[in-house]
Parts: structure tokens; sequence; C-alpha cells
């Protein structure tokens, strides 16, 4: 390989160039550039039709109501709309919540935010695979719990967990459900129909989509109203102020109808790479998979190679783009808190890898990466 291979499909993906195409036409004068608010003349109506297209095409993909989606930044930003939000509208009824230690930073900070603010909360261990399970979370319920917030797949791992299930729960005891949807949504199926989240966060750069737009779904059978965070113009019914970004949110609608055309083809394309990834790294001695094969999303594999730096590794892969975690978390060197919660030793945390594939990643690429891992284990182990 002569170039670097792109593996960190967890961080970010690349625009896909139907979404990038769709993106581009919204920035100039013949173009949907305009302010969809601007309601007197033409070029205003022609993009908040636009603006409304892509609100469908998002809707579509998680079998939801076209009013349900409120546009964002990015899914840390929805994170703490519904977060606080939903915390501010209940608190009246009780001030404890349940979260579990394998979230998204967006998701630990903004629930020890409301910590600090005098909330209670449960910290919730997931299991050994990653998964945050049903009866973890149903016996850390209270009689004053008030939210409940996990995620769908975990960024780290690509550990999936029930979250149908525990929507079921917390319906059955009035309790609101908050998703961090970002790195499910267009990898694997999300029906609300099924599954009973009072809101649900998603984004378009975890899916081809540029970064900086996001979406936080809020079902409007649930019986609140949920307060905004920014203020300014009441935007998004309210819950969101702001001009929106139309060649964002086109490009993010785009994004999202393609994902979901292609997410059979796709898991089935990175579930055969995985493996073969896999099966020529798991035979060095060194090398231990963190969490499950069968209840993980294909495009995520999360390794430790014991008695070897993490750090020291990376350096010795420079033609491999992969992190040791969350890019959230890579300029610091602390042990991953996610595998940590896990069971995981700081020793072993700190000798963690992900690797993550994607749309683009090919067989040769997948077979060069391993092949390069093992001879570097190899070199490092004499």
């Amino acid at each position: 390989m002569k170039t670097p291979i792109y593996l960190d499909y967890a961080a970010t993906t690349p625009c896909d160039p139907i979404v990038a195409d769709a993106l581009s036409k919204c920035l100039m004068l013949d173009g949907n550039f305009a302010n969809p608010a601007s309601r007197s003349h033409f070029f205003g109506w022609q993009a908040e039709a636009a603006v409304e297209k892509a609100r469908k095409q998002v809707a579509t993909l998680l079998n939801a109501d076209t009013r349900e989606i409120v546009w964002t930044s990015g899914a840390t930003e929805a994170n703490n709309l519904a977060i606080k939000g939903a915390a501010l509208v209940r608190s009246e009824k009780g001030k404890h919540i349940i979260c579990s230690l394998a979230e998204h930073k967006a998701v630990i900070d903004s629930v020890s935010f409301l910590e600090n603010q005098g909330f209670e909360v449960s910290w919730v261990k997931p299991e050994k695979t990653g998964e945050v399970s049903v009866s973890a979370i149903e016996k850390a319920i209270r009689p004053d719990t008030i939210l409940i917030t996990t995620m769908h797949v975990n960024n780290e791992t690509g550990a999936i967990s029930n979250i149908e299930e525990i929507s079921k729960l917390a319906r059955s005891k009035n309790i609101l459900f908050h998703v961090d949807a970002a790195q499910s949504a267009g990898k694997i199926t999300i029906d609300t129909s099924k599954i009973f989240a009072d809101m649900i966060s998603v984004c378009a750069h975890k899916v081809y989509g540029p970064k900086g737009i996001g979406a936080l779904y809020v079902r409007k059978q649930s019986d609140f109203n949920l307060p905004a965070q920014i203020h300014g113009g009441g935007h998004e019914q309210g819950m969101r102020s702001g001009t929106l970004p139309t060649h964002q949110i086109v490009a993010m609608g785009a994004a999202f109808e393609l994902a979901g055309s292609l997410m059979d083809k796709e898991f089935n394309k990175l579930q055969a790479l995985k493996s073969m990834f896999l099966e020529k790294v798991l035979t060095h001695k060194s090398a231990i998979l963190n969490g499950s094969i069968d209840k993980s999303v294909p495009g995520i594999a999360n390794l430790t190679f014991k008695g070897v730096d993490g750090q020291v590794l990376l350096s010795a892969l420079p033609m491999l783009a992969i992190s040791s975690g969350s890019a959230c978390n890579s300029a610091t060197v602390a042990p991953s808190h996610v595998l940590r919660s896990m069971g995981v030793s700081e020793q072993e945390a700190l000798s963690a890898l992900r690797f993550s594939f994607g749309r683009f990643t090919n067989q040769e690429e997948v077979i060069f990466a391993a092949d390069s891992l093992v001879d570097v284990l190899n070199k490092l182990a004499s």
C-alpha cells in the first residue's frame, strides 16, 4: 500500500459523492442557498422545501413522523437538548436519572452536569460484552426516576444494547427514555413503532454525511414539551433556535436515504470484512477481542494486545488510520472509560485499539491492515 488506509469510520466518515453533490448544490445563487425561514420570496420557499424533504428522509429511516424531527448541530447537541430538557421538564416529579457508564462523553458529561445541579444519578455498568442489559436498568429504577439514557451502539466496541426492551420497560414505568443512536442510524434498523424511545439522537457525519448537522427525534405522543437549550427565534417548533444550514440538512437527508437503501448490503459486506480481519489478527497470542462478535455491529472491532502499549503500537502502524478509542478522547492517554466499565483492567485498556470499517473499505485494505498489525506485534515481541 502506497497511501494510508482509513480504518477510523467510527470517528467520522467521508462524505459519499452523492451526498457531497447534494450539499454543493445548496451553496451558490443557482441552488438552495437561501434562508428557509425567509417565507416572503421564492428563494426562501425553495430552501424550505429542500429542508422539509430532508426532514422526511431522516424521518423515513427512523419510521417516524416528520414533525418528530428537530434539527441540531450534531448528536452532541441533540444529547444535551434531550437530557437537560427532559430533566428540566420532569424535575417536579423526581430528580433521579439512570445512565450507563459506557456512554459517549456527550451523554456522560451532560448527566454529570445535572448531577452537579442536584440530580441523583445511578451509573449502570455494562455487561462484559459491552451491552447495557435490561435487568441492570430495571434494578436501578426508583419511584423518583425521571429519565433513562443509553446508547444503541457503543462507539468504541460496537456493542448493541437491546433498546427495544429497555424502551418497553421505561414506558411501563412512565419514565422518559433517551437513546444516543449516532453509531446505529443507517447501520442497523431503528423502528420507532417498535422502539418506544421518547428521544433519539442522530447525526450525519457517522453515516457519510457532513459534520455539523444532526437531529433529535422527539416522539409526538410523549406527554412532555421539551424546553429549548438554545433560544432566539423559536425555530424547530420552539425547541432549537437558529438559522437552518440548508446545505448541511439537505446533505444529511441524502445520506440517510442512501444509508437506508444500502443498509442490508453494507451490513453483510462489513460482516465479511470484520470476520476476515479478526480471523487473521486473533491468531496472535497477544490479541483479545473486547466485547462480542455476535452482539456488535460489523463495522467496529476493539482489540487489546496484552503486553503492548497502545500508543507504541499506533506509532508503529503509520499506514493505518486507527484509534485508541473515541475520537473525542484522543488527546488524552487515560484508559478508555468504556473498556474500564466493562471490567477490562487499566493496563489492558491502555493496550487497546479500535479498528472501524466502512462503505469504502475493501478486502485488500483489510488484509494489508491485518498482516501489518500481526507483523508489528511479532517484531515488538521479539
